[in-house]
């Protein structure tokens, strides 16, 4: 813990030295305030383009009341060629300011989204995943001509294919009930008292995007302390939960309206606690601890026998941290593999020994070892 707290530290001098301009909104276009950014200077871009939506006439209900749609001149392209162009410069403005493991999340509706992925593609950016927002409230085909568009998909881009992405796999797990994340999420749309008003008490802005969705991006790939770029920062949703996860933000936006909106939204958000934002450290990055050191270390005893939590099995620890059993002899795994007549065995949550009458894991005595260590290395 006091590890990461003294590398979020470092982080935030090195920011202060290229002096970015971080929890901040850019007033203007986002193409000249990226080009305008130090190079590899952010960790993460989240962007919600303009989707080209081409509506010709105004939406309206059965009733002939007016739906209130996306027909803001933002979202208006002369042609797809224009689109394509726009598009291309705003990701190639965005691939220069991130770093070399940085990533990139586009979302899209059907309009836009292949054409974004293609140029995603074409710009050298390293597909990842391509996640459906499932909405649990969409709004229904009023015109019952075509299926009711209750999803929008995002893509989720590394900046090359030797980028070496941020990716809390351990946490979106355990947020899930200890199982694996899917690439399908269920999410309301933005309603209720998270929606943004305008004067006449309209939505201020017609695609804000609810922030469970922004959670779940920001918490699932990026740290503490990363920044988190967002070009078409809207009504804020990107700062909000960046603020409330200890992430900084870079928002740029034209819309004074806009603006306003997601500056009182932001500064009535109190930063989270340090301590409480903190992901569990994924497995590949904990201190190893060999089961060589637990018998090294008087943990276990030479000569100890271990079982499996059914006790159908037993082995005994030997002075070289090996395991013998019967005609099987070798590593925890091995030897965990061989008396299942398994192709392979996760020996340290296969084998067990007994404490205080109950049988545990040895897991977790190279748990206990590894706590002692990062303690005395903080």
């Amino acid at each position: 813990m006091l590890r990461t707290a003294r590398t979020a530290k470092k982080a935030d001098a090195e920011r202060q030295a290229t002096r970015l301009p971080i929890d901040t909104i850019l007033v203007g276009d986002c193409i000249d305030h990226m080009n305008s950014l130090p190079a590899g200077s952010v960790d993460l871009i989240f962007a919600d383009p303009p989707y080209n939506l081409q509506l010709e006439q105004g939406l309206t209900r059965p009733d002939q009341s007016r739906v209130d749609a996306v027909d803001d001149d933002w979202d208006k392209f002369d042609s797809f060629a224009h689109y394509d162009q726009f598009t291309r410069a705003w990701m190639s403005a965005a691939k220069r300011v991130l770093k070399p493991d940085g990533a990139m999340w586009v979302i899209g509706s059907y309009h836009n989204i292949f054409r974004v992925g293609t140029a995603l593609q074409d710009l050298g950016f390293w597909m990842l995943n391509d996640v459906i927002w499932r909405k649990a409230n969409p709004m229904p085909n009023f015109r019952g001509t075509r299926f009711t568009n209750a999803h929008e998909t995002l893509i989720w881009a590394a900046k090359s294919q030797k980028s070496r992405v941020t990716f809390n796999y351990e946490a979106m797990k355990l947020a899930n009930d200890d199982t694996q994340m899917r690439s399908d999420w269920l999410f309301p749309i933005c309603t209720g008292s998270e929606r943004l008003k305008d004067e006449d008490d309209g939505k201020l802005h017609p695609t804000q995007k609810p922030e469970a969705l922004l959670f779940r991006i920001l918490n699932a790939t990026t740290k503490p302390g990363d920044i988190v770029l967002d070009p078409f920062f809207g009504t804020g949703t990107t700062g909000a939960v960046a603020r409330k996860l200890g992430r900084h933000f870079i928002g740029i936006e034209r819309e004074p309206d806009y603006i306003a909106g997601a500056r009182q939204r932001i500064a009535t958000i109190r930063p989270g606690v340090f301590e409480a934002l903190q992901s569990v450290t994924p497995k590949r990055k904990e201190t190893r601890i060999p089961f060589g050191s637990l018998v090294e270390q008087g943990v276990l005893d030479v000569g100890t026998q271990l079982f499996d939590a059914g006790r159908r099995y037993s082995a005994m620890v030997r002075a070289d941290g090996s395991l013998v059993s019967g005609p099987h002899q070798g590593s925890i795994h091995r030897v965990g593999a061989l008396v299942q007549g398994a192709e392979s065995c996760n020996g340290w949550t296969f084998w067990h020994h007994e404490q205080s009458g109950r049988m545990e894991p040895i897991d977790t005595l190279r748990a206990d070892i590894r706590q002692k260590l990062d303690l005395l290395s903080a």
